[in-house]
Order: C-alpha cells, then sequence, then structure tokens
C-alpha cells in the first residue's frame, strides 16, 4: 500500500516499528505538527516583512527552496534524525514561502490570506471527513492518488526541464480555461494526499512505531500542506486574471 506522499507510506513505519520505549501518538505527532509550522510562520514573516519593505528576499527564497529540499531528503532517507532536521525544514520553507508569498500579494491583494484560510479550512474539513469515515482509505484510493500525484510531479519535472531552454508547457500556467481546470485538479490532489497522511499516521501509532516517527509524521504533513497552499495561490492567481 502506498500513499501519495513519498515521505509516508506503510513500509515506512513497519521498517520502523518499536517494541520498546516511547512509541508514536497521534496527539504526539499534531503537536510536533503544530511547532513545525509555528517555526515555518516564523521565517515566513521575515521574508515578507523584507519584501514589503523593499529588501531583496531572493537570496532567502533560494537558500530556503534548495536548503528545504536537502533537508526533506535527509530526513527521508535518515528518520532517525527527524527531530532535528524537521523543525529546519519548517524554517526553510518559511523563508521560501514568505517571499512568495509577498509576491503574490503585490500582485494580487488579499489573495495569501484567501490562500491560507482555504489550506487551512481544507485541512480541518477533510480532517473531519477522515475522523467520521466519510472518506474511506481503500487500496484502490491510495493507488490512484498515487498514480496522479506521480503524474503531477512529472509534469512539474518536464516543465522545469523544458525551461531550461526557454519553453514551458503550453496552457497550464495561463488563466484560461485548461490551465484553471489543470489547477484544480493539482489542487484537488494535493489536499486528498492530506486524507492519506491522516490514515499512514493512524497506522504509525497503531502498529507503536518509535516517537521519533511523530516528527516524520509532521514532516509529512507539512510537505503536503506546503503543496497545497502553492497550488491554491496558483489557483487563485489566475482566478483573478481571468476576472481581469
Amino acid at each position: 500500500m502506498r500513499s501519495g506522499n513519498p515521505a509516508l507510506n506503510d513500509s515506512v513505519f513497519s521498517a520502523e516499528r518499536s517494541y520498546g520505549g516511547d512509541t508514536m501518538t497521534i496527539q504526539g505527532t499534531v503537536n510536533k505538527t503544530g511547532l513545525t509550522l509555528l517555526i515555518l510562520c516564523a521565517a515566513a514573516v521575515y521574508t515578507w516583512g523584507r519584501a514589503v519593505h523593499g529588501q531583496s528576499v531572493a537570496p532567502f527564497m533560494l537558500g530556503g527552496a534548495l536548503g528545504g529540499f536537502v533537508v526533506a531528503l535527509i530526513t527521508i532517507f535518515k528518520k532517525t534524525a527527524a527531530p532535528y532536521t524537521v523543525p529546519v525544514y519548517g524554517a526553510l520553507e518559511g523563508l521560501f514561502l514568505g517571499g512568495l508569498s509577498a509576491h503574490y500579494e503585490a500582485r494580487y491583494p488579499g489573495i495569501v490570506m484567501n490562500a491560507v484560510a482555504l489550506t487551512f479550512g481544507t485541512l480541518f474539513a477533510l480532517l473531519a471527513a477522515y475522523k467520521s469515515r466519510l472518506i474511506e482509505v481503500t487500496q484502490n484510493f491510495r493507488l490512484g492518488l498515487a498514480a496522479a500525484t506521480g503524474g503531477i510531479c512529472l509534469v512539474y519535472l518536464a516543465n522545469m526541464v523544458m525551461g531550461f531552454f526557454g519553453a514551458r508547457i503550453p496552457y497550464i500556467h495561463e488563466s484560461g480555461l485548461i490551465g484553471i481546470g489543470f489547477s484544480v485538479f493539482v489542487v484537488g490532489i494535493a489536499a486528498f494526499n492530506l486524507v492519506l497522511d491522516f490514515d499512514f499516521i493512524e497506522r504509525g501509532s497503531e502498529q507503536n512505531s518509535p516517537a521519533y516517527m511523530e516528527w516524520y509524521g509532521a514532516f509529512g504533513l507539512v510537505v503536503t500542506l506546503v503543496w497545497l497552499y502553492i497550488e491554491i495561490l496558483r489557483l487563485l492567481s489566475k482566478l483573478q486574471e481571468r476576472r481581469r
């Protein structure tokens, strides 16, 4: 069984199963997620403030994006380091998101607050749906989302490679119906990955994974939330462009 989120899947938790000492709990994971998001927000406020005052944020954004990617890889391959790497990941992603958000806000006033509200609204709505079992996480559900998430990653990778040659995939970045439809689809896939994250964190706690996996579970949730927030920003920007 696989999750669309590469950081979370059944094999991760079974491989890290603990047979003694403190174990992973859902509440512990929630606490770690909250702390990581606070660190992320604090870093984002810093680069946001610099951008608002006309100071350069490009080095912080580049360092945050590249550094966050490297730290994410370290976390994935060295899970025992998660209590140390996940807060660093949150700070680095915050530096990047703060500058990115300021850029969008300058072009589309009010867009950031709307994107934040939609991101957390989606998080809590899907959490409620998952806890009440309105959404059943079946094998086909997992496989379908994993395939869709992988397909989106391939599209973005192809677009990045094409960018080196001065080209890009047509339509999907524009504010036409195809571009908006693509963004709606990606937002939906990112949102439903949250359900898989909830499911696998619950499985991890049931399988008595070691306590440091709480940080790893928090990492998986934050990765998905960051992706969802960015995709919502893109969607809202396309909708505003279409109105102009």
